[in-house]
């Protein structure tokens, strides 16, 4: 099994995309890449704690190889806002990779490689030091499943998913 930590806007699209691959074992939601040692969903919300909004996937590379997993998250938010997702603002929404050893770092600086040639414009994806990670709240894990009929849900991740099981339909997994 591996373990990527992931921040591309905020964390229930992204959580909601994994869970949707094949060969994805465990998604949580959470913050990394801050100072404060015990952030909150409402301290986070501030910008001022320094983290990013983030997923922690773990899954197994035999069923959904590590670029995959990569590609997917490069599909599925725009590398090239700084700081932002849509109208999502702030550093907490940070495009950021947090590699967890050299072969990780290394595997991301491909994908950010593979994403420039992908994205027209400058990709701004950032590779931050691991740190401490901090699980969210449990109303914040699987939140789109918990609640498919909020707006954001609706608007932002259903197509997200719905994309990403078009894009990468060979590891899709079942509905």
């Amino acid at each position: 099994m591996t373990t990527f930590v992931l921040a591309g806007g905020c964390f229930w699209c992204l959580d909601a995309v994994f869970r949707s691959l094949d060969g994805v074992t465990h998604v949580e939601s959470g913050y990394v890449g801050g100072d404060d040692p015990h952030p909150t969903s409402a301290s986070v919300a501030t910008g001022a704690t320094g983290h990013a909004e983030a997923v922690r996937v773990t899954f197994d590379p035999e069923v959904v190889p590590s670029d995959v997993v990569l590609d997917v998250y490069f599909a599925v938010h725009d590398p090239r806002q700084l700081d932002r997702q849509g109208a999502d603002v702030g550093t907490q929404y940070r495009s950021a990779l947090f590699p967890a050893d050299d072969e990780q770092r290394a595997d991301f600086a491909r994908a950010v490689a593979r994403a420039s040639a992908t994205w027209e414009g400058e990709v701004v994806t950032t590779l931050e030091p691991l740190g401490p990670w901090h699980p969210a709240d449990e109303a914040d894990q699987d939140f789109a499943a918990k609640n498919p009929g909020q707006g954001y849900c609706a608007a932002v991740v259903s197509p997200e998913v719905a994309k990403v099981r078009r894009s990468f339909a060979r590891w899709a997994a079942a509905s």
